[in-house]
């Protein structure tokens, strides 16, 4: 499984904006797609996920109701559109895929995107 994410940007804090992550190879309609996030000095955390084909969604509760994740079955992609972006959600944003639905830490995460800058300004 190959997995490019791409979006991500600069955005002053209350200001919206999409990360979005390609998927490709085999069987990858059998994986749990994850969004991490790795803010400087941290560890990668779980954002938000939503398994491939039952459309059942996750998100950690720091998220919730700001960030959507949705996917894109026609075109392999699964999306997370962001809102009200406060800065301390500064941080490398990265799709990952897991065999474990439900998975929410990095280590039960197979397959890793080379991830994409979120920089929100106050």
């Amino acid at each position: 499984v190959q997995l490019v994410e791409s979006g991500g940007g600069s955005v002053e804090a209350g200001g919206s904006l999409s990360v979005s992550c390609a998927a490709s190879g085999r069987f990858v309609s059998r994986y749990f797609v994850g969004w991490f996030r790795q803010a400087p000095g941290k560890e990668r955390e779980f954002q938000a996920g939503i398994s491939w084909s039952g459309g059942r969604t996750w998100y950690t509760d720091s998220v919730k109701g700001r960030f959507t994740i949705f996917r894109d079955n026609g075109k392999n992609m699964v999306n997370l559109q962001m809102t009200t972006l406060k800065p301390e959600d500064t941080a490398v944003y990265y799709c990952a895929a897991a065999t474990r639905w439900g998975a929410k830490t990095a280590a039960e995460y197979d397959y890793w995107g080379q991830g994409t800058q979120v920089t929100v300004s106050s």
